[in-house]
Order: structure tokens, then sequence, then C-alpha cells
């Protein structure tokens, strides 16, 4: 799957409720100071940045990378993509490591 058709899917699911929460998330969003609520909301300003195929064999779902905007402040999300079953899982979010990523939040920092 490539990013527009990905960032397609993740949109078209939040806004028909087609999302799922996995248990990492529920603990992680709440932890870092973030609202379920505020991530769905913000759905018009996310952006692909990076989108990671199962494991050969594995029974994992693709995930996307996703940056999005908060309050003017940024976030990003990983989706878990379940193209068949119309739906995508919340995996985690946080605030991106300014040590590791551009100024952007977009690219991450060569080593």
């Amino acid at each position: 799957m490539e990013g527009t058709k990905a960032l397609g899917l993740i949109r078209r699911c939040l806004r028909r409720g087609r999302v799922l929460w996995v248990h990492h998330a529920h603990m992680r969003v709440a932890q870092r100071g973030l609202r379920r609520a505020e991530i769905l909301e913000s759905v018009d300003t996310y952006e692909v940045l990076e989108l990671r195929p199962p494991a050969p064999g594995s029974r994992y779902l693709p995930a996307a990378l996703v940056r999005a905007e908060i309050r003017g402040e940024v976030i990003h999300v990983v989706f878990a993509l379940d193209e068949e079953g119309d739906n995508v899982r919340v995996v985690t979010a946080y605030r991106p490591d300014p040590a590791l990523w551009d100024r952007s939040f977009r690219r991450r920092k060569t080593r």
C-alpha cells in the first residue's frame, strides 16, 4: 500500500467510526497527556511519514506512522491498517523526540 492510499483508508475509517484502540494505545495516550478525541479530530492534519509492511509470514497488519497536529503541537500516531476488514487500529501515539527528528518532525535525523 502506498502513502496516499493508506491516508485515504485512515481518514475514511476514522470518519466512519471504524477505528479500534489496542490496549497499548489506551495506556500510552493517557500517560502522555493526549486525548483520544483530539487524535481523532485532527484527521485533516494527518500526513503519512512511513509505511511499514508486515514481516513475511507475520500475522501482523501493515502499519503507517502518521504526523498530526493538535493545538499547534506535533504528535505521531501509529495505525495498523486492516484494508480487508475496512478498519484501522491505533497502536500508539506520542510526541516525537526533537533529538531524533528534524524540526518539522517529518524526517528522522541520520546518525
